[in-house]
Protein backbone atom coordinates (compact mmCIF):
# COMPACT_ATOMS: atom_id res chain seq x y z
CA UNK A 1 0.00 0.00 0.00
CA UNK A 2 1.25 3.41 -0.62
CA UNK A 3 -0.03 6.67 -0.42
CA UNK A 4 -1.83 8.42 -3.75
CA UNK A 5 -0.55 11.74 -4.78
CA UNK A 6 -1.53 14.96 -3.01
CA UNK A 7 -4.15 12.81 -1.26
CA UNK A 8 -5.55 10.22 1.49
CA UNK A 9 -5.91 7.19 -0.71
CA UNK A 10 -3.84 4.14 -0.08
CA UNK A 11 -3.10 2.40 -3.32
CA UNK A 12 -3.30 -1.37 -3.37
CA UNK A 13 -1.55 -3.29 -6.18
CA UNK A 14 -2.78 -6.87 -6.32
CA UNK A 15 -1.64 -9.71 -8.80
CA UNK A 16 -4.99 -12.85 -8.85
CA UNK A 17 -4.66 -16.36 -10.15
CA UNK A 18 -7.43 -18.46 -11.44
CA UNK A 19 -7.61 -21.80 -12.06
CA UNK A 20 -10.81 -23.81 -13.90
CA UNK A 21 -13.66 -25.07 -12.02
CA UNK A 22 -15.23 -28.43 -13.15
CA UNK A 23 -17.85 -28.19 -15.92
CA UNK A 24 -20.94 -27.33 -14.19
CA UNK A 25 -24.54 -29.11 -14.90
CA UNK A 26 -25.12 -26.70 -17.88
CA UNK A 27 -21.41 -28.20 -18.99
CA UNK A 28 -19.50 -25.03 -18.89
CA UNK A 29 -16.36 -24.53 -16.73
CA UNK A 30 -15.98 -21.61 -14.47
CA UNK A 31 -13.07 -19.77 -12.90
CA UNK A 32 -12.37 -19.84 -9.52
CA UNK A 33 -9.83 -17.37 -7.89
CA UNK A 34 -6.86 -19.04 -6.64
CA UNK A 35 -4.46 -17.24 -4.92
CA UNK A 36 -3.99 -13.24 -4.41
CA UNK A 37 -0.73 -11.51 -3.65
CA UNK A 38 -0.41 -7.61 -2.50
CA UNK A 39 2.90 -5.86 -3.96
CA UNK A 40 4.11 -2.52 -3.47
CA UNK A 41 4.42 -1.37 -6.70
CA UNK A 42 2.86 -1.90 -10.33
CA UNK A 43 5.82 -3.66 -11.98
CA UNK A 44 5.63 -6.25 -9.05
CA UNK A 45 2.22 -7.32 -9.57
CA UNK A 46 2.65 -7.02 -13.32
CA UNK A 47 5.42 -9.52 -13.29
CA UNK A 48 4.41 -12.15 -11.11
CA UNK A 49 0.92 -12.11 -12.79
CA UNK A 50 3.18 -12.39 -16.02
CA UNK A 51 5.08 -15.68 -14.27
CA UNK A 52 2.03 -16.78 -12.82
CA UNK A 53 0.49 -16.91 -15.98
CA UNK A 54 3.46 -19.22 -17.26
CA UNK A 55 2.20 -22.47 -14.58
CA UNK A 56 0.32 -25.17 -15.93
CA UNK A 57 -2.15 -25.27 -13.44
CA UNK A 58 -3.07 -21.64 -13.80
CA UNK A 59 -6.11 -20.96 -16.49
CA UNK A 60 -5.00 -16.80 -16.15
CA UNK A 61 -4.15 -14.01 -14.20
CA UNK A 62 -4.52 -10.25 -13.61
CA UNK A 63 -1.99 -7.24 -11.86
CA UNK A 64 -4.75 -4.15 -11.08
CA UNK A 65 -4.68 -1.49 -8.40
CA UNK A 66 -7.51 -0.03 -6.58
CA UNK A 67 -7.45 2.90 -4.30
CA UNK A 68 -9.04 2.57 -1.04
CA UNK A 69 -9.94 5.47 1.18
CA UNK A 70 -9.25 4.75 4.36
CA UNK A 71 -11.43 7.39 6.30
CA UNK A 72 -14.63 5.57 5.08
CA UNK A 73 -13.15 2.36 3.47
CA UNK A 74 -14.06 2.88 0.26
CA UNK A 75 -12.67 0.91 -2.56
CA UNK A 76 -12.70 2.04 -6.05
CA UNK A 77 -13.05 -0.33 -9.03
CA UNK A 78 -9.96 -2.11 -10.70
CA UNK A 79 -7.50 -0.60 -13.31
CA UNK A 80 -6.37 -3.68 -15.04
CA UNK A 81 -2.35 -3.26 -15.58
CA UNK A 82 -2.36 -6.91 -17.47
CA UNK A 83 -4.96 -9.20 -18.53
CA UNK A 84 -3.29 -12.71 -19.38
CA UNK A 85 -5.02 -16.02 -20.15
CA UNK A 86 -8.51 -17.18 -19.56
CA UNK A 87 -9.75 -14.54 -16.98
CA UNK A 88 -13.12 -13.52 -16.19
CA UNK A 89 -15.42 -11.02 -17.81
CA UNK A 90 -14.98 -7.19 -16.39
CA UNK A 91 -18.33 -6.72 -15.41
CA UNK A 92 -18.16 -9.85 -13.36
CA UNK A 93 -14.78 -8.89 -11.49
Amino acid sequence: MTNAEGGSLKVHYICQTYVERKAARDGQASLKIEKQFEYSTASEAQNRAEREAQNEDCAGADAYMVSEDPNSGEVGPPEFLVRLGNVPEIDEF
